[in-house]
């Protein structure tokens, strides 16, 4: 059996001020009407033969994120683990092979990241399909890209002599520079790294075991340990942070012996900057990829992202302009890998940008922030059928709630009664209180916090379904 191992971690970075640490672009959908990044991947395997069910590695803050898109996509059976910082994809596929050991004898990894974008469903399942004759036999596969440009963004893998529908790995290569990708091109001997993998959980782990003793310890003692947390698997910190943080190539397949590449030519992005989003998007007569509402003059092989207004470009050439509700991003489309930079100084500055929307998503709905100043804040809230905030209280704020769709049973104190359309209430401070939707449709209702301290981190919670209760 193969079992899809999908890696959704990461915060996206270069593709900010869409892609944020809360709201990384593996959940976001760049195209219009097409599901995101991460159901993409689900999505193009999930007609592969023997494929079995999925095992999502993720943040613990975006658990709620891969829960409810692995919903809309009707997928109840995967397995979700919850790592609680990143350690880069060595240990994490660790934990996927502990886990996939469980599920299934003899099993066979095929290990994804949740933000590529791949064209070609036929070939990319010929590909799987020579992958998984060489996992089953103990090989270790990577797929390589094949190149049709000198890149410099990427790594390289040399291969080696021919085996089967593959070769042998010969070398990995670093990202070079201009005049050495233009070598590799030319040489025909070099794939991209994709960051794709396929080998059975035993190869895999055994090769941890000989390779990076270290990791597969911490690894194994970390999922020992594990608990079920309502659909999740929480993986203690305090052991996972002895782990090693290392990458699957550096702990692993620069070592083995065992290691080959399938060349895969199936139209595959790694959407690691702008600039990628528009190679991979379809264009104007002017080379212009556009979203949202956007007027042009003048402008030619540019991307132009609009989200919450008109944005209008004059005369630019090779530009991005993207604009959110709170940040504009205007960058030359050959700079655009140094957006990692700005948002690094927004982090330094303590600016919440880099972090979050203006909408911040919960497992109960979301949340949006229409206006603030010295001692209050407007929000919209809301609900999806059937789900409720948490009991709580805050030291620190007062708050107002007016419904304006829906109904809403409130709880305030010892009273619980209901809301309808047009009708509010106040929350004083101190004074536990939740919201809940058992209608239908979705709750809407006007939120204006008053205080002090308006921060987020003013919640004592007393009662959760979601369980966010500190214990």
């Amino acid at each position: 059996m193969i079992i899809p191992v999908i890696m959704a971690g990461g915060v996206g970075s270069r593709l900010w001020p869409v892609s944020r640490k809360l709201y990384p672009k593996q959940f976001v959908s760049f195209q219009p009407g097409a599901n995101s990044l991460f159901q993409q991947s689900l999505e193009r395997i999930s007609e592969f033969k023997g494929m079995g069910s999925p095992i999502v590695v993720c943040n613990q803050e975006h658990r709620f994120l891969v829960a409810e898109q692995l919903r809309e996509l009707g997928v109840t059976d995967a397995t979700i683990i919850l790592e609680p910082e990143g350690r880069n994809t060595a240990p994490a596929v660790a934990l996927a092979a502990l886990a996939a050991e469980a599920l299934a004898e003899n099993s066979v990894l095929l290990v994804l990241a949740a933000d590529h974008l791949i064209e070609k469903l036929p070939i990319f399942h010929q590909a799987i399909g020579s992958g998984e004759n060489h996992a089953a036999s103990g090989a270790l596969v990577t797929f390589g890209i094949v190149p049709d440009r000198p890149e410099t963004g990427y790594g390289y893998i040399r291969r080696g002599e021919a085996a089967a529908d593959g070769f042998k790995i010969e070398r990995f290569e670093e990202k070079p520079d201009l005049d050495t990708a233009q070598s590799y091109l030319e040489s025909g001997d070099y794939f991209w790294n994709s960051g794709m993998f396929m080998f059975s959980a035993s190869s895999y782990l055994g090769a941890l075991d000989q390779h990076a003793p270290e990791i597969i310890a911490a690894c194994r003692e970390a999922w020992e340990f594990c608990k079920d947390d309502l659909d999740f698997k929480r993986i203690p910190a305090e052991i996972f942070q002895r782990c090693p943080a290392d990458s699957i190539d550096y702990a692993v397949m620069e070592h083995t012996d065992a290691g080959i590449v399938i060349p895969l030519d199936a139209g595959w992005n790694d959407l690691g900057a702008w600039s990628a989003l528009w190679e991979s998007s379809e264009a104007d007569g002017d080379g212009n990829v556009t979203r949202g509402d956007v007027i042009l003059r003048s402008v030619k092989d540019s991307y132009i992202h609009a989200e919450s207004r008109l944005v209008s470009v004059i005369g630019l050439e090779d530009a991005v302009v993207v604009e959110t509700p709170d940040v504009v991003l205007v960058a030359d489309k050959d700079s655009v890998q140094e957006v990692k930079d700005i948002v690094d100084a927004i982090k330094a500055e303590g600016r919440p940008e880099a972090d979050c929307h203006t909408t911040v998503y919960r497992p109960w709905g979301s949340y949006e922030s229409l206006a603030e100043g010295t001692g209050f804040q407007v929000k919209r809230i809301r609900v999806k059928p059937g789900a409720s905030l948490s009991l709580q209280m805050h030291h620190k704020r007062a708050e107002h709630w007016v419904v304006v769709q829906s109904s809403a049973l409130v709880t305030i104190g010892e009273k619980e009664f209901t809301l309808e359309e047009n009708q509010s209430t106040f929350i004083p401070v101190e004074t536990t209180h939740r919201l809940e939707n058992e209608g239908d449709k979705e709750l809407v209702l006007i939120e204006v916090q008053c205080g002090e301290y308006l921060g987020e981190d003013d919640i004592v919670r007393f009662d959760d379904i979601y369980g966010r209760v500190q214990t």
